[in-house]
């Protein structure tokens, strides 16, 4: 699994106190826009994992997990977690199984785990927080996208092999849709309705409307430029049906940042696919500073990819404060491998 996805929690680096949390939002080191608290968080704080998730989205904290690879204490068979008192016990069989079911023969990551990477992007970002003011708070990180027929949805095609694998994992596991969707942690609550439609981007969009539908979702121009880069490992299949199968950068089993220069390249290098609402973000100047502070620079990218991709995953989430810290039961990245670049990921 990609390194900076398996990055939803961490531990607490030290607590801040609730007045400044809810009160003062302090931006990011780098420039970054003001942040903004979401869900349950946004009216109070009431526990360790719920003060470190608002560090996280206040940027005052890594979201980069250092539990990553933790050996289980009570076993990690379905027996075995049948008896455990340990809320995470469960997800080491099922990281096992996903690591297997994730990688080809070459140890890259395959086109079920690029649509597991799309998947957890749709099912979260359906939702916007003008649509929850006026009292339509659902979709979000819920499982709706696998447990309401979502699928059937034009913005959602291709992604049909992975919600059945998602049924699959979850018949033998047990496991809620809404966790299993996002997979690192036992967090969220499944859906009892279908998202709202139509609040995915296009791939045609515009920047001002990208930019828009983004910061109704409380993601800035910043934290979009981060998100952009999971195209790294994406390929598509629809958009252009003479090209299907053509990846967004040249090295789309690892999990890099070569998708950032190579978008902005002329001409693009053989055989890669370009989105056209890429091509225009990258120009645009709100995104552009970012975008290329992040070619040749791995380590910026993981950092602020995994501040970006908690709040995506917490969207529509209104219990936060009660969530489990289950990072240790994901694999370590691996940063070489047989065909990897230097800096790249195994993803």
């Amino acid at each position: 699994m990609p390194s900076s996805i398996a990055s939803y929690f961490t531990q607490a680096l030290g607590l801040l106190s609730l007045a400044s949390a809810l009160a003062i939002p302090v931006p990011v080191n780098d420039g970054s826009p003001i942040r903004v608290l979401i869900g349950d968080l946004k009216t109070k704080i009431t526990s360790p994992i719920g003060q470190s998730i608002a560090n996280q989205l206040l940027g005052l904290e890594t979201a980069q997990s250092s539990v990553v690879g933790t050996p289980p204490s009570n076993g990690q068979s379905l027996g075995a977690c049948e008896k455990s008192t340990d809320p995470c016990c469960i997800y080491y069989s099922l990281s096992k199984d996903l690591s297997s079911d994730f990688t080809g023969p070459t140890g890259r990551c395959n086109d079920l785990a690029r649509a597991a990477i799309r998947l957890g992007f749709h099912d979260a970002g359906a939702w916007l927080q003008s649509l929850a003011a006026s009292g339509q708070d659902f979709g979000g990180a819920d499982g709706s996208l696998v447990l309401f027929g979502e699928i059937s949805r034009g913005e959602n095609r291709g992604l049909e092999g992975i919600v059945a694998a998602a049924k699959k994992y979850q018949n033998k596991y047990g496991v809620g849709m809404a966790d299993l969707v996002q997979y690192m942690a036992t967090h969220a609550v499944d859906a009892t309705q279908a998202a709202p439609n139509g609040l995915l981007p296009p791939v045609t969009g515009d920047p001002d409307s990208l930019i828009a539908l983004f910061a109704d979702k409380t993601i800035p121009a910043h934290d979009l430029a981060a998100l952009l880069g999971a195209h790294s490992t994406s390929k598509q299949f629809h958009v252009d049906s003479s090209q299907s199968g053509a990846p967004q950068d040249s090295t789309p089993g690892v999990w890099d940042v070569s998708f950032y220069n190579e978008t902005i390249q002329n001409p693009a290098p053989k055989g890669v696919f370009r989105f056209a609402s890429d091509l225009v973000l990258a120009k645009d100047p709100r995104v552009s500073t970012e975008w290329n502070s992040f070619i040749n620079d791995q380590k910026h990218w993981n950092e602020d990819y995994a501040t970006a991709y908690v709040r995506l995953s917490l969207l529509g989430v209104n219990n936060i404060n009660i969530l489990t810290e289950c990072s240790a039961t994901l694999p370590v990245a691996r940063p070489t491998f047989p065909g990897s670049s230097e800096g790249g990921f195994d993803g």
